[in-house]
């Protein structure tokens, strides 16, 4: 590899939580929800209304990321459920899927501690912001598909598995660059760029866009610069991000949860008249040079430049699917077994029909897997190192 990949902006530590329904459900039953109550939009200011939110998205099968008052609310609800503690944010869990796969790469930090400094591989290299530790953590909650909970006056069931977070995070919030990442991307042959959505101030906002800006001056005219989107915390910040970004984004990549948000309605993924309409209408509103959306049947690229990213898509979902089945941990040739699955029928089938109707699409279906504890948290951004991957293997055979 002639160049180094750069992963941005913030990286977390995350507290994962094991998913119990006995202790959800009696924890529902104290604080006596009912299923009228159940909302993903309401403030979460303690523990009760946390686990309202967090019903309401099982309820809907859906996944998501919201705000928390505080980071008091994430240690007093995490201390109810076994947990693992584990590092998160997009950027630092490509860089782990890329390590998996003996590709180094440097992570561009806004917070350090030491769990940080432990659990980062040797391959990843970092620089940060920070003048001194601390620790926000981030909860993640992943259910399974037929999650069952018995609230006061009903049961509530998932149709299918997903994951939602929940953080108060200041440094992401304050998204500080580092010094160091305008020389760090003058070597760059992959850029990553995410973690706008955790912002709260519209005018910090514009002054680190204004900021990173400066620093993409430093980049090589020939590197790749990814774009992976988010549950944004305001939704008008999100405009602003692809207002000032899209001229310099090469691939803008989100998942069906982002996708049906942005469109305002529900989308059915295996039917090829919507996914076709889906893509044209999300398109109106990300204009991007080649659009990825990612979902639980399917990877489809689109864009005049599309058919060129190919292989990275074959890549991305065969490194997700293999943290699916495995988590963490896995190797490069536990995603080589993964290569030798089946494929999901109806991914394969809605695929075919796109392409046919869509020229200027390119899609690569979903592994048809059977796991019995699947890893929902950090798929999307597993799927981005495998991109990235690919990308940059795509890049080295061509040279």
């Amino acid at each position: 590899m002639d160049g180094t990949i750069v992963l941005g902006l913030g990286g977390t530590v995350d507290y994962e939580l094991v998913w119990d329904a006995e202790v959800i459900g009696r924890l529902a039953r104290e604080h006596g929800i009912r299923t009228a109550e159940l909302t993903t939009t309401s403030p979460i200011t303690d523990e009760r209304s946390l686990l309202v939110t967090v019903l309401a998205f099982v309820a809907a099968g859906t996944g998501g990321e919201r705000f928390v008052s505080s980071s008091e609310v994430v240690e007093q609800f995490t201390a109810h459920f076994d947990h693992a503690v584990t590092l998160g944010g997009t950027g630092v869990r490509a860089g782990l899927a890329l390590d998996a796969l003996g590709i180094p790469s440097v992570q561009h930090l806004v917070s350090i501690d030491d769990t940080v400094r432990r659990l980062l591989p040797k391959t990843i290299s970092w620089i940060c912001s920070a003048e001194e530790d601390t620790l926000d953590p981030h909860l993640i909650v992943q259910y399974p598909a037929g999650a069952r909970v018995r609230l006061v006056d009903a049961h509530i069931e998932s149709h299918g598995a997903n994951r939602l977070i929940f953080a108060n995070d200041p440094p992401n919030r304050r998204m500080l660059l580092a010094d160091e990442l305008a020389q760090t991307l003058r070597t760059a042959e992959v850029f990553l760029i995410s973690g706008f959505n955790t912002m709260q101030d519209r005018d910090l906002l514009e002054s680190r866009l204004d900021a990173l800006h400066d620093a993409m001056r430093e980049l090589p005219a020939e590197a790749l610069v990814y774009y992976e989107d988010a549950g944004f915390y305001t939704r008008s910040f999100a405009e602003t991000v692809r207002r000032r970004l899209l001229g310099r984004i090469d691939v803008y990549g989100m998942n069906e949860d982002e996708l049906q948000e942005y469109l305002g309605r529900s989308v059915d993924l295996l039917d090829p008249a919507e996914v076709v309409s889906a893509l044209r209408d999300v398109r109106t509103v990300v204009p991007a040079s080649v659009l990825v959306v990612h979902t639980r049947y399917w990877a489809i690229a689109v864009g005049t430049d599309a058919e060129r990213h190919r292989e990275a898509l074959d890549s991305a979902v065969r490194v997700a699917a293999t943290r699916y089945r495995l988590g963490d941990g896995f190797s490069a040739a536990d995603v080589d077994l993964t290569a030798s699955m089946p494929r999901h029928g109806g991914g394969v089938a809605l695929v075919a029909e796109v392409e046919r109707r869509d020229a200027d699409a390119v899609g690569v279906a979903a592994y048809a897997l059977d796991v019995e504890t699947p890893t929902t948290v950090g798929l999307g951004d597993t799927f981005v190192g495998g991109f990235l991957a690919g990308a940059v293997r795509v890049k080295e055979t061509s040279a």
